[in-house]
């Protein structure tokens, strides 16, 4: 592979692309440097802390998004292992503005398509067709659907301004954060989250709502308090 001609091609698309922050670029020049040691095939095996380490980023959750976000537009394939003692893989793509082909031993793809994995987790695989290499910001794919379909967990300290903007404290934040972030992001423990400002203000209807119900019993003598009464009995007599 011409790994100038890669560059000249993936950096014209990062400078179209309007989404990309500093964090992205350096992560994905970690990443193509990993892929350069490799001899450009694929898939490569990454190690978290040295992927930080080379591309400067100091945060784990900013990690995460970015590399997350990176294989959700179609830059690479990020496969997570999810076990800390095995490096996740990346599937790097071909942009080189030539007419060859992806390095993929596996599977020789034409470089105007960007396989993506799906979204319900299985191993099937959908293709994006990205116009010109991506020299064409239109994608044969509804934008909005697909921005729908995809959900990116949000770090704590998003999830602590969206709090504050709405007047809740800090401490129903994290309570709202430590409860998703343990169970994977499902809603019900079932359904894979879509919208998590959505499920932060059913949060703080829910909290609300169980608020008032306890005032209400609370006032009405019909909460805990009322098994304490301060007549005396005599247990002497039967029943």
């Amino acid at each position: 592979m011409n790994y100038i001609s890669h560059l000249n091609g993936v950096l014209e698309c990062i400078n179209r692309d309007q989404r990309l922050k500093p964090t992205h670029v350096s992560l994905y020049m970690a990443l193509f440097q990993f892929w350069n040691l490799n001899r450009f095939g694929n898939p490569i095996s990454i190690n978290r802390g040295d992927t930080m380490k080379i591309s400067k980023i100091g945060s784990n959750a900013t990690y995460h998004k970015c590399i997350t976000q990176l294989s959700e537009w179609g830059y690479l394939e990020y496969i997570p292992s999810y076990n800390p003692m095995l490096g996740s893989l990346i599937n790097m793509y071909n942009f080189s503005t030539g007419t060859g082909t992806t390095t993929d031993t596996s599977s020789k793809q034409v470089l105007n398509q960007v396989l993506y994995p799906s979204l319900n987790g299985n191993k099937q695989k959908k293709q994006l067709n990205i116009k010109n290499n991506c020299r064409d910001d239109s994608i044969i794919v509804s934008k909005e659907k697909l921005k729908s379909e995809l959900f990116s967990p949000p770090s704590f300290e998003e999830v602590k301004e969206f709090f504050i903007s709405k007047n809740r404290s800090e401490l129903e934040a994290e309570k709202f954060f430590n409860h998703f972030e343990s169970n994977g992001w499902l809603v019900g423990g079932k359904t894979k989250m879509k919208n998590w400002n959505a499920a932060a203000r059913n949060w703080m209807l829910n909290a609300e709502k169980f608020n008032a119900q306890f005032l209400n019993k609370k006032q009405n003598g019909s909460g805990a308090g009322h098994l304490h009464v301060d007549q005396n009995k005599d247990y002497n007599i039967p029943l």
